[in-house]
């Protein structure tokens, strides 16, 4: 019999299950074909944009010493997700090139919200797995990864971006002043490499080579083959098109969201190539609390950044006084950044706002503008 607390424990994690009614949405989308297939994109962007102004800020804080047990039914929609986006992207594949109702048009925009799904939710989901130490759920995050191909995320994001975040020397953060346009091709080219020489370094300080089997790229390399080949069989050229198109669309969704994370922050030089400690003023925080639904307290980020190994019910909120805040949540936000006139509108007052309230003895900004080491030895 279920007792009490375990219907207890379910009812704080469900809000957080909302993203799985996004799976049978895209199924209706794909069966409507036609116009029908933008509904999805609008739900995930402005339908929870709605939900934040309808259900507010949540400014409260779960007890960071809650036990494993206690955190089940969060854990389990993370460990279930990558199950179910396997099954739906390549069934969605299968059903789109064997169907005679969907016209090119609707296959594109079907795709481009299978992109939505797989980044919005999927990637946010492999970087809550990736950080995990257990080998399963990395594992899993290695597994959302590869199905749109950026397997090379982990390494970056785990040995580059949490340690240089806010320095030149992190591809992934957004220079202030530099646009979206700028800083996309600019981190998808510096964050491959960064990742690689990442690897590579870790593996000279064992004495091995990167040729050495123990490089994780092998299994990027092998997993993402693996996709490709898939793609290729249930769709044939047609299928693994779009395959690439939902790929592009989710990493395209994954660098907007790391272009406003960071935005014009950066560590103080401490000179000597070292800077200060990374702290919650080094990330903007959103506390909308629908959109950190969808994204699993992903707005907590500089929380996150503070305390990368905390699991995603236990980031803490940070008020405006420990943290700059974001005035919307990242749906929002994320479109905000493919307008750079109305980004900078919107941001450079509070970035520089935040360099006058953290670093008021800072008067010279310049040599943090431009990347003068980007890529880490």
């Amino acid at each position: 019999m279920v007792s009490s607390s375990q219907i207890a424990k379910f009812s704080s994690a469900l809000p957080f299950w909302l993203s799985i009614l996004l799976v049978p949405l895209i199924w209706i989308v794909a069966s409507a074909g036609g116009w029908w297939v933008i509904l999805l994109p609008i739900c995930t962007w402005f339908l929870f944009s709605v939900l934040d102004v309808i259900t507010g800020l949540n400014l409260e804080n779960a007890d960071t010493e809650t036990s494993e047990d206690d955190l089940y039914w969060y854990r389990a929609i993370t460990m279930m997700w990558p199950f179910l986006e396997f099954v739906t992207l390549f069934g969605l594949i299968y059903y789109a090139t064997h169907t005679d109702h969907l016209s090119v048009a609707a296959m594109v925009g079907l795709f481009f919200g299978m992109g939505i799904l797989s980044g919005t939710i999927g990637i946010v989901y492999s970087h809550e797995l990736m950080h995990q130490k257990n080998k399963t759920e990395r594992f899993l995050g290695d597994f959302l990864l590869s199905m749109v191909l950026y397997s090379h995320f982990r390494s970056e994001h785990l040995l580059v971006h949490h340690r240089y975040v806010g320095t030149p020397r992190d591809p992934v953060t957004a220079r202030y002043n530099e646009g979206f346009l700028r800083f996309f091709p600019r981190v998808l080219r510096e964050s491959l490499i960064s990742a690689f020489k990442a690897e590579r370094a870790k593996l000279e300080r064992k004495n091995l080579p990167w040729t050495d089997l123990s490089n994780p790229f092998f299994r990027y390399w092998a997993l993402q083959g693996a996709m490709l080949l898939l793609a290729l069989i249930l769709g044939g050229w047609v299928g693994l098109l779009l395959f690439l198109w939902q790929a592009l669309s989710a990493i395209w969704q994954l660098e907007l969201t790391n272009y406003v994370e960071h935005y014009g922050l950066t560590r103080k030089h401490l000179g000597e190539g070292k800077y200060e400690h990374v702290k919650p003023h080094h990330s903007w925080n959103a506390a909308h609390k629908a959109s950190n639904w969808l994204l699993i307290n992903l707005q907590r980020h500089s929380d996150h950044h503070y305390k990368p190994d905390r699991r995603f019910p236990l980031l803490q909120n940070h008020t405006a006084d420990e943290a700059p805040q974001l005035p919307f949540g990242y749906p929002i936000m994320t479109v905000t950044a493919m307008i750079p006139p109305i980004w900078r509108r919107v941001m450079n007052p509070r970035v520089r706002k935040w360099r006058a309230m953290y670093y008021p003895e800072i008067t010279d900004w310049m040599p943090y503008k431009k990347a003068t080491n980007p890529l880490p030895r």
